[in-house]
């Protein structure tokens, strides 16, 4: 299989909003099942210097907070179209300077969207100034394992959204 980008999105300083880079540090330490096909990205708060790795790879995930409406510390997955319908539903928006979902978009204008993409998610449960996780978020960083490893078996079968 091509190398995959896993990227965490959050920002590290308000609690459950860092989740995504939580669980790739998580995911750096345990996950050894795929780690040599695996590049994990810090991404932060997001910027425009994203936009060269998301383009520069054909198996993207992303890990980060998301609000769905689910109990907090739940892992769902989006996985191609469904991530792209996420990205655009109103209310998608990000407090960050450049959102993900603008980020995808000039992926998909300039030609270079991963055919290969998903989205795991983690419903937060507070966006309170810390540097810890809550609780309930931190329990679900293993929920993030099995979830990448379903989607990359998945991935090694050929399926592409």
């Amino acid at each position: 299989m091509d190398r995959v980008i896993v990227l965490g999105l959050g920002n590290t300083l308000q609690r459950d909003d860092g989740a995504g880079v939580h669980a790739i540090r998580w995911l750096q330490q345990y996950e050894t099942t795929f780690s040599g096909q695996l590049t994990f990205v810090d991404g932060g708060t997001i910027s425009f210097p994203l936009l060269e790795v998301i383009e520069d790879t054909q198996r993207l995930v992303v890990v980060d907070a998301v609000v769905v409406g689910c109990d907090p510390g739940e892992v769902s997955l989006f996985e191609g179209s469904a991530m792209d319908e996420l990205l655009a539903r109103q209310g998608a928006g990000s407090v960050h300077e450049v959102s993900l979902a603008d980020l995808m978009s000039m992926a998909r204008l300039r030609g270079y969207l991963p055919p290969y993409r998903a989205l795991i998610g983690i419903e937060p449960q507070a966006l309170d100034w810390s540097e810890t996780l809550s609780p309930v978020v931190a329990a679900s960083l293993p929920r993030v394992g099995r979830a990448l490893g379903r989607l990359l078996d998945g991935w090694n079968g050929g399926r592409a959204q």
